[in-house]
């Protein structure tokens, strides 16, 4: 909700499987962001939903964050240790045909290339970044290759050449994740179109929005 108040331009989640649905939680295991035990993977969505993540905080499906944006900004899905990739685009198929979210709002991130492959076959029109946490040999070929919208990159592996490569090839680079002014700096000297902060509201104020 504070990311929304303060008119961020996108929100990036990640996008884990339980036995039956889709959650939004960062971590494969339980145990450090909740007080469950195991991994996400290993139990129901309903089981999940009775943790508590923190200060009385539920861990919602995928489908309760489509609910609560209500397309008010672009959601970045990145796929962590997720499986049934064809629920995934059914769900966000429907989404979009109830209108609960626009399909420019839709950005499917992953480190797994052969899941944004699949899913790029399968819906031809998704928006998809495709994550690296190296400098690839080259650069943003990667990405071009799989049909991407945007390329996502380790703050600490990215360069002028990597940027300026990446944009030859018409993609969209974002750099993550961007907390301190001096690398908030950095990345906007090096060309990229955007980050990703944990931190949106003193990035935006460092930044005059």
């Amino acid at each position: 909700m504070a990311a929304l108040q303060i008119g961020v331009d996108g929100i990036e989640v990640d996008v884990q499987s339980a036995l039956d649905d889709y959650m939004i939680i960062h971590d494969t295991w339980l145990d450090r962001t909740t007080n469950g035990v195991g991994k996400v993977c290993n139990f129901t969505a309903a089981h999940i939903m009775q943790l508590n993540a923190g200060n009385g905080e539920k861990v919602p499906t995928l489908q309760q964050l489509f609910d609560w944006n209500n397309n008010q900004t672009l959601l970045n899905l990145e796929l962590k240790h997720t499986f049934n990739l064809e629920q995934f685009a059914a769900q966000v198929e429907k989404n979009i045909t109830e209108k609960r979210i626009s399909a420019d709002n839709i950005l499917v991130s992953s480190f797994d290339h052969h899941q944004l492959a699949w899913l790029k076959k399968r819906l031809p029109w998704l928006k998809m970044g495709a994550l690296t946490s190296s400098i690839p040999i080259n650069y943003a070929k990667f990405a071009e290759d799989l049909g991407a919208y945007s390329v996502h990159v380790d703050k600490n592996f990215i360069n002028k050449t990597f940027v300026d490569d990446a944009k030859q090839r018409g993609l969209i680079i974002y750099a993550y994740t961007v907390d301190k002014q001096q690398d908030i700096k950095l990345m906007l000297d090096l060309g990229v179109d955007g980050i990703f902060t944990n931190y949106p509201a003193q990035t935006k104020a460092y930044l005059g929005d």
